[in-house]
């Protein structure tokens, strides 16, 4: 880094806080600790802290120095300084309730809600990232509930759980951990009335297609160019795909695309690996532009997809030409949808990176794509297609009904 150039420009000692890049950054003890730790003011006007790790002058510099910059990038890319677990978060809210019902045994009401906490929710949601909680893993959290009931849940019941999640997911807000941005979906009660979340109709897609064409060249600065140019191949990868945004989609490799030959026609396949296990999904021909679009920008010595194919390239899809790739794209295409527009749908509800998802699902059923074909695409069981577009299916296909 830049910076580990001053590590050793002053004379420092053990006693007395040490300042680092200019007054900047903090190294200092607390009493009765040996490890350093180190503070800076950010550009809110907060002060952050953490620890370095360490009892060693050097080496707790070196540290300090790391989080600064860690952060400083963080910042710039619109995510959460500290990250945490549901569990993690959850858990503070089970040793409140706890002592609730230790000072009176007879409140029922917290017996519950650790009731909730430990049967339901810390289960399905514990292990996950707070800011990696997506719209259809809250789905497939209503789906697994009713199998481990046995039954919906009573109106009453789903209040309570919505509210103990929502608790979870403010707790998370209040400790800094969601950036201002970032829109982490609720809980929903009278879950067995499925609803269609936000989606594109075709209008609005060659809008934004062509909308964004412009929009990714005038950032405030080279790193939100960035942001917006691989938004924007990613924005047309999730069309093309239907792939879940975030955790499946953000990791793939160049080395997992492939051509699936069928007679003398090849299409572009894309080897996933998502939360319902490994598989193989087909793009739709303009995801290979969008690619070789990507390739070009990343200065990737490879004339196009078809020699990155051959190559087998082990390097990250979604990445700048530096080589370093974003954690997430959900702010700046936030911003692409108030910018453009786009951001709430008819019924007044916030489009997502999810939306495109739905977007996909919505196309391949009106194009007469049977649901079991459209599940293995998309990773997900027929009895959630059902569940969330069994009502179009019959409007889709209108003409035909009609006779």
């Amino acid at each position: 880094m830049n910076n580990l150039s001053l590590l050793f420009s002053t004379v420092i000692t053990d006693e007395e806080p040490i300042k680092l890049l200019d007054g900047l950054l903090t190294l200092y003890r607390r009493p009765n600790s040996h490890q350093w730790q180190c503070r800076f003011k950010l550009s809110t006007g907060a002060w952050h802290s953490a620890s370095t790790g360490s009892d060693q002058v050097a080496e707790a510099t070196t540290q300090a120095i790391a989080i600064y910059e860690t952060v400083k990038v963080k910042i710039a890319s619109d995510l959460a300084i500290k990250t945490r677990t549901f569990r993690q978060l959850a858990t503070q809210e089970l040793d409140a309730a706890a002592r609730v019902v230790q000072a009176n045994p007879n409140k029922r009401t917290h017996v519950d809600y650790i009731h909730i906490y430990t049967k339901y929710l810390i289960p399905f949601f514990g292990a996950y990232q707070i800011n990696d909680i997506t719209q259809e893993l809250v789905d497939d959290y209503v789906a697994w509930r009713i199998s481990q009931m046995g039954k919906n849940p009573k109106t009453y019941t789903q209040r309570r759980h919505a509210g103990l999640y929502k608790r979870v997911i403010e707790r998370a807000r209040d400790q800094g951990l969601v950036h201002k941005h970032r829109t982490i979906p609720l809980l929903e009660v009278a879950a067995d009335r499925a609803e269609i979340r936000p989606a594109f109709n075709q209008q609005e897609v060659d809008y934004l297609l062509q909308y964004m064409r412009d929009w990714e060249r005038f950032g405030r600065n080279q790193r939100s160019n960035h942001m917006r140019r691989l938004c924007r191949v990613y924005v047309e990868f999730l069309l093309g795909t239907g792939i879940r945004q975030g955790t499946e989609s953000m990791p793939i490799r160049w080395k997992a695309l492939q051509w699936h030959w069928i007679g003398e026609q090849r299409y572009l396949r894309i080897w996933v690996s998502g939360k319902t296990g490994p598989r193989y999904l087909i793009a739709r021909d303009f995801v290979i532009v969008a690619l070789d679009r990507l390739i070009t920008w990343q200065k990737l010595p490879y004339v196009n997809l078809e020699a990155v194919i051959e190559a087998k390239l082990d390097k990250k899809v979604f990445a700048f030409p530096e080589g370093d790739a974003p954690y997430s794209l959900d702010s700046v295409f936030e911003r692409l949808m108030v910018e453009s527009g786009l951001f709430k749908d008819a019924t007044g509800k916030n489009r997502t990176l999810y939306s495109l998802r739905h977007t996909y699902a919505t196309f391949a059923l009106a194009e007469g794509i049977d649901i079991h074909t459209l599940a293995r695409q998309m990773g997900t069981s027929v009895g959630m297609i059902e569940r969330h577009y069994s009502k179009l299916t019959p409007m889709m296909s209108a003409e035909r009904l009609a006779g």
